[in-house]
């Protein structure tokens, strides 16, 4: 599942023309190439590399995750950063702690952040968001400090359910990256607190 969701990613990114590299995701402050940069750095980083960055960051992840996408989506070109991409599928790379679910949903979420930003319509199989939504816990929500007080997430495409309140329908995939604190676009979600998830106008 994990190198199927790479090859497909890196497919579409081998496509993509080459200002959409520029383009808004969802991953605030991020660009195309910014994600691309950060989802492929494992690939590109040996583990006493990756330390010194944590040290660098003074161990900070979410702040060495920022230094070293901005740093490497400047200095890879377009085409190298999806070479990494397509090149690394079968790489057996998992997260400190997340083992191999963590990696796909990494795949999976990191990839919609770019999709979904840019309109494209490419649904995750549901076989593969099912272990991705398994694996989400009060933890991982918690990680992303997205405030679901008094609101129920329900699939519309899945027999998952998240939560308490009032509902806040979508796809299974439009509703996981509302767990991960991102703001969709008008048109993903329905229910009443919809309001609360979507981005603003511009």
């Amino acid at each position: 599942m994990i190198a199927a969701q790479r090859r497909e990613l890196a497919e579409l990114l081998a496509g993509l023309p080459a200002g959409d590299w520029d383009a808004p995701t969802l991953c605030e402050g991020w660009r195309v190439r910014e994600v691309v940069a950060h989802m492929t750095l494992p690939f590109r980083t040996s583990t006493p590399r990756f330390l010194l960055e944590m040290v660098k960051a003074r161990g900070d992840v979410n702040r060495m995750a920022d230094t070293t996408a901005r740093r490497d989506a400047a200095a890879l070109s377009t085409g190298e950063l999806a070479a990494s991409m397509r090149d690394n599928a079968d790489t057996a790379w998992k997260p400190p702690g997340g083992g191999f679910v963590g990696a796909l949903s990494h795949e999976v979420i990191h990839g919609l952040d770019i999709t979904v930003a840019l309109g494209v319509d490419r649904p995750v199989p549901k076989d593969r968001m099912r272990p991705v939504l398994d694996g989400i816990n009060a933890r991982s929500v918690g990680f992303f400090g997205v405030d679901l007080a008094g609101v129920r997430l329900v699939a519309d495409d899945l027999d998952w359910t998240y939560g308490n309140g009032e509902v806040l329908g979508g796809s299974a995939q439009d509703l996981l990256l509302v767990l991960c604190g991102r703001k969709l676009p008008a048109g993903h979600l329905t229910g009443a607190p919809t309001g609360r998830f979507v981005q603003a106008r511009r």
